[in-house]
């Protein structure tokens, strides 16, 4: 088991001290993110011209490299022939005494370095480096939030609503505006909040309790839709939507699909945890599902692409994977790789590890040298962020595959156990048991904004009224 656990089934979440989600502080100084760049029309001038041999007179340099040396004393006793070499020099060689005389001018030298530095500029635009602040943008204050490495309280929905549960209570934070609204408290014998998971039209909202109940919730009307009750026996701590398929995962070590369309919701049935189910992740296809429990294992679950989930029942896991040596709760499937799995382990393992999903083969280990409570991939570069507990409580950024660190941010003062990505990629929200919520602008903005992806679910609750 991780460190760090805590039984909250008993206990009463305490009141707020302070109003939750208010900004902790004043915005910090950002730098300038420009950076001067060399004038490609700046004069440069060399130290020397070497002469084109093709401008030179050269039969007439051959004469006078090769005339015969004049005796002094013989010219001065010869007046004619100091007339006659006079006389020559000025018919014959024009009166010119250098030998490497120049036919045309030389070329300014700074045209051709200013053409020369122009078409290289053209030929290969330099990439400048990404600037990462290393301090967060906002700070929010989180009161009541649950110190627990094994419940996942924060997910931010595609609608750009980020959902964060602090105690019985689960707030909106909508970040176009910035305003906070309070969705619901749930009552003292069925709460703490356990879990949250927005479905992919990020309208609906799937709410686990520590009473093993399940909530779902339509955040427009703030109307709630269905309980789902019996499917665990303990509290559920992770949720994973696939489409209309809710999965849930349960202290009892049951992984359970549940189609959220009709009343017999509960369509099939994962055993192969013997602990809590602290991490769920469903690939990007749809075709596998990631888990990981506080019995340090991670399961690879392969379902076949249908219309519906087949019919209640238990499958056997593709692969079970027992490398690490505490609990699997960070997962993180890559984005430009559909096969490849990011895990990281509890505070006894410290290491994030690389899955081959359909050969179950362990690609790389990195001991990160603390409790590894989050992983998030770059969308739009080949990085890899993740939050970690004891002792730095820091965010470290990676560049993958070599997993070289690219930044270290800092200012939690307590492990980061909580992290949620912006729809458009570049926004990180890090939530942390000294119960404040931090926004970083970690992976940068895309050169190219991708449009946001249109629902494709609105007849996913359609028959929420017939089968309450």
């Amino acid at each position: 088991m991780d460190a760090g656990y805590r039984s909250i089934s008993s206990e009463k979440s305490r009141a707020v001290q302070r109003p939750p989600l208010q900004e902790a502080g004043s915005r910090p100084y950002m730098p300038s993110l420009s950076t001067s760049s060399r004038d490609p029309s700046a004069k440069c001038y060399g130290d020397r011209f070497i002469p084109n041999r093709s401008a030179m007179d050269m039969d007439m340099a051959h004469y006078l490299l090769t005339e015969p040396k004049k005796d002094k004393e013989n010219m001065a006793s010869s007046p004619s022939k100091e007339a006659y070499r006079k006389l020559l020099t000025e018919k014959l060689l024009n009166n010119r005494t250098r030998i490497l005389a120049f036919r045309n001018k030389p070329p300014e030298p700074e045209n051709i370095l200013a053409a020369d530095t122009v078409s290289s500029h053209q030929a290969k635009p330099a990439k400048q480096r990404r600037y990462i602040p290393q301090s967060a943008e906002r700070t929010l204050d989180a009161p009541d939030l649950v110190d627990d490495y094994y419940l996942n309280l924060m997910d931010w929905g595609s609608s750009n609503v980020l959902s964060i549960a602090l105690g019985d209570t689960m707030y909106l934070w909508e970040a176009s505006s910035g305003s906070t609204s309070e969705l619901v408290t749930v009552d003292e014998d069925k709460g703490p909040i356990t879990s949250v998971s927005w479905a992919p039209d990020g309208r609906h909202l799937a709410i686990g309790l520590n009473s093993s109940d399940i909530q779902l919730w339509d955040t427009s009307s703030s109307r709630l839709l269905r309980t789902l009750k019996g499917v665990h026996e303990s509290r559920v701590g992770s949720l994973a939507w696939n489409n209309n398929i809710l999965t849930t995962g349960g202290m009892d070590g049951r992984i359970v699909n549940n189609d959220v369309r009709i009343r017999d919701h509960a369509v099939q049935t994962y055993q192969g945890h013997s602990q809590e189910v602290c991490g769920l992740k469903w690939s990007g296809s749809g075709q596998q599902l990631a888990s990981g429990g506080n019995d340090n294992l991670l399961h690879i679950w392969d379902v076949p692409m249908a219309s519906s989930m087949p019919s209640a029942g238990r499958n056997q896991w593709l692969h079970r994977l027992e490398d690490h040596t505490a609990a699997v709760k960070a997962l993180a499937w890559c984005p430009f790789q559909s096969n490849l799995l990011a895990t990281g382990g509890g505070g006894s393992d410290r290491c994030i590890k690389f899955w081959n999903t359909h050969t179950g083969a362990c690609l790389n280990s990195v001991d990160t040298g603390s409790q590894v409570c989050a992983l998030l991939w770059n969308k739009n570069e080949r990085e890899l962020l993740s939050s970690h507990g004891f002792t730095q409580n820091q965010l470290t950024l990676w560049k993958y595959p070599s997993m070289v660190k690219m930044a270290e941010l800092t200012g939690h003062t307590s492990r980061v156990l909580f992290m949620a990505q912006s729809p458009d990629g570049c926004t990180v929200a890090s939530a942390a048991a000294d119960e404040t919520l931090r926004f970083w602008n970690v992976f940068g903005t895309p050169e190219v904004a991708k449009p946001a992806a249109k629902a494709s679910h609105t007849g996913m609750f359609n028959s929420f009224n017939h089968i309450r």
